[in-house]
């Protein structure tokens, strides 16, 4: 089999102590392994650090890699950002050609614009989509003084209908003319690629990339020239060059939006606060103000007490579940009946008000919704969209619609309360959800609401990505004690335990937010299992989420869940000091920092003081009596 060598070039700088590892797709990069990658050796070339490395491979190879910065122990200190790479070895190389490998690190801020909410929603894929792919290809044949350098730019910011070309300081990539450069194709990924055929007497070769419109409009990168030089002194220089040019350089990009709690998105339709059917009015006002983004306030079902404390929306009942509150009735169904209109005509008016009553929207809603269910409950239940959303979601659905019905019977959501159904098991709920149930309605109701909860949002979220708005969640930190997640789960959260913050100038007392703590042992043994879960959920409606005290995945406020305030609570994981650390930085008087520093002349002094005052009070009234 026709051999190749591979050789890896990337400018690089390192601290003492530190080098690079390639780790990759294929056995010559480790399959992935890092201690088993290629290592690579720094050279300087001019003012540069280049990392170099190279390794034997078939002539026609494809793999995926990236680079990692390793200790002497090869320990992985630092990954590249974003997506793996891809290499593919050109077209026409020979049984011991060289292919030089001239790479680039991929830092955060050239990631970012590869991530979801900028590549499907504000750079529409659908824009790429449209563009036709081509595979460069190479049809010139090739003599002794010929290089072949493979152009490889990120384009991901490209506008619809734009091509990529490459002028230069040579006659094959234009001579710095662009309507005379070289055109890139598109391979896919936002990637742009071409070959490009160079004597050897031509280099180097100065160039930069240019964005051409459809109506011929060019406009050139930002920065410095580019160059491409080979090394001629070499004994076998190299034949082709990969040249991996990072991301096309343009201006900052700047972008706004506007953050708003689900409940605020009010209009003519709602029944006394924001539905999801709302998004739609938001996002049309975010184009027309030219914003970018919108975001939310946790939009999880909170109904844990069924009261108004229940509004706020950080104590979610279930994670996975949506809130009944921003269902919109009116959208359950194309033929309701007259009498029903009515009542929500009637509620619109008795429910606009200008604070939100949670309690009477929550109640209507659900009432009216419960009418419709039982005029068309069989027609929706047995069509296809609900058997999909069912099977699709049945894993956390089946237990919500389980709690909301024990919650409601027993008239408490503290499942410690609910005698045998305390302890949650398969076989128990499979007993509460079986179809000949008394209750089986209930429980479908639950279904019913929860189906067009979601087909609500989903239609929204949507209508927003074709409008290329980012709608951005809500990701809280904890769950409510008594809430759907504890009662399956409870081995994964520490039920004696409460979250809060420490004291602060804000918050003498520091802050209880009753939540239990998560105990993360338990959870990294089916690999965090409940969290994939949760974010898979956000990801059906969201491009984009904030999460909530995302200090709480390192380190959290721990309390005793008897604990009313946030004052005897300690951080949890936390690193204790040592003695010996202590003395190190001159701390030496540990009683003085560990236990109560109060002297007796201290307290005869505050004793003598209070006298005195008692003394002089009641001087003060002897004399006003006797006036």
């Amino acid at each position: 089999m026709a051999k190749v060598t591979l050789i890896f070039k990337l400018p690089y700088y390192t601290e003492w102590g530190q080098s690079l590892i390639i780790a990759g797709s294929a056995p010559a990069l480790g399959s992935w392994n890092v201690k088993q990658g290629l290592a690579l050796s720094p050279v300087h070339e001019g003012n540069a650090l280049v990392w170099c490395g190279q390794v034997s491979v078939p002539a026609v190879f494809t793999c995926e890699y990236s680079y990692h910065v390793v200790d002497d122990h090869k320990n992985v200190l630092r990954r590249e950002a974003g997506e793996k790479k891809k290499l593919v070895v050109p077209e026409g190389v020979k049984d011991g050609d060289v292919v030089e490998v001239r790479d680039w690190w991929q830092d955060a801020s050239e990631a970012l614009f590869l991530r979801s909410a900028f590549k499907n929603v504000i750079f529409s894929a659908t824009d790429n989509a449209k563009r036709q792919l081509q595979s460069p290809s190479l049809s010139k044949t090739l003599d002794p003084e010929d290089i072949v350098v493979q152009f490889i730019i990120s384009c991901p910011r490209l506008a619809a209908g734009s091509t990529v070309v490459v002028t230069g300081s040579n006659l094959a990539v234009g001579n710095w003319k662009a309507q005379n450069g070289l055109k890139l194709n598109y391979v896919g990924d936002s990637i742009w690629k071409a070959y490009c055929v160079l004597r050897k007497s031509e280099f180097p070769v100065k160039y930069k990339y240019c964005q051409v419109s459809e109506a011929g409009v060019s406009s050139l990168e930002f920065g410095p020239n580019r160059e491409v030089d080979v090394d001629l002194s070499s004994p076998k220089p190299s034949r082709h060059i990969l040249l991996s040019d990072g991301s096309l350089r343009e201006a900052p990009w700047r972008g706004a939006g506007v953050a708003v709690p689900m409940f605020s998105i009010r209009s003519n339709e709602d029944l006394g606060v924001g539905e999801f059917p709302d998004l739609k009015l938001l996002v049309d006002w975010a184009v027309n103000s030219g914003f970018h983004l919108v975001q939310l306030l946790p939009i999880n079902d909170t109904s844990v007490n069924k009261m108004w404390w229940d509004s706020y929306p950080y104590s979610s009942l279930s994670v996975f579940a949506l809130h009944p509150l921003y269902l919109r009735v009116q959208a359950l169904s194309d033929a309701i009946p007259a009498d029903v209109k009515e009542e929500i005509t009637k509620a619109k008016k008795e429910l606009d008000k200008k604070d939100v009553d949670y309690e009477a929207a929550l109640s209507t809603k659900l009432r009216i919704a419960q009418k419709i269910f039982n005029l068309e409950k069989d027609k929706v239940l047995n069509s296809a969209p609900f058997k999909q959303f069912l099977s699709e979601n049945e894993e956390w659905l089946k237990p919500y619609a389980a709690f909301c019905f024990l919650r409601d019977f027993f008239e408490t959501s503290d499942h410690s309360q609910w005698g045998r159904f305390s302890q949650f098991s398969k076989e128990k709920l499979d007993k509460l959800v079986v179809a000949d149930a008394l209750h089986h309605d209930i429980i479908r109701f639950h279904y019913y609401v929860q189906y067009h909860l979601f087909t609500q949002l989903s239609d929204a979220a949507t209508y927003a990505r074709k409008n290329k708005v980012i709608l951005k969640g809500d990701l809280p930190i904890g769950v409510d004690r008594n809430s759907v997640d504890t009662w399956v789960n409870p081995t994964l959260f520490r039920m004696n335990t409460a979250t809060g913050a420490p004291p602060d100038y804000f918050a003498k007392s520091g802050q209880n937010w009753g939540f239990p703590t998560y105990n993360w042992e338990e959870m990294s043994k089916d690999n965090y299992g409940w969290w994939r879960a949760r974010l898979t959920q956000l990801s059906k409606f969201f491009t984009a989420y904030r999460i909530d005290h995302i200090l709480g995945f390192f380190r959290i406020w721990e309390l005793p869940d008897h604990a009313a305030t946030g004052l005897c609570g300690k951080f949890r994981p936390s690193i204790p000091l040592s003695q010996e650390e202590l003395l190190g930085d001159g701390i030496w008087d540990f009683d003085r920092m560990s236990r109560p520093y109060i002297r007796q002349d201290m307290l005869e002094g505050e004793v003598w003081i209070s006298l005195d005052n008692c003394c002089s009070q009641l001087s003060a009234r002897v004399s006003e009596t006797l006036l």
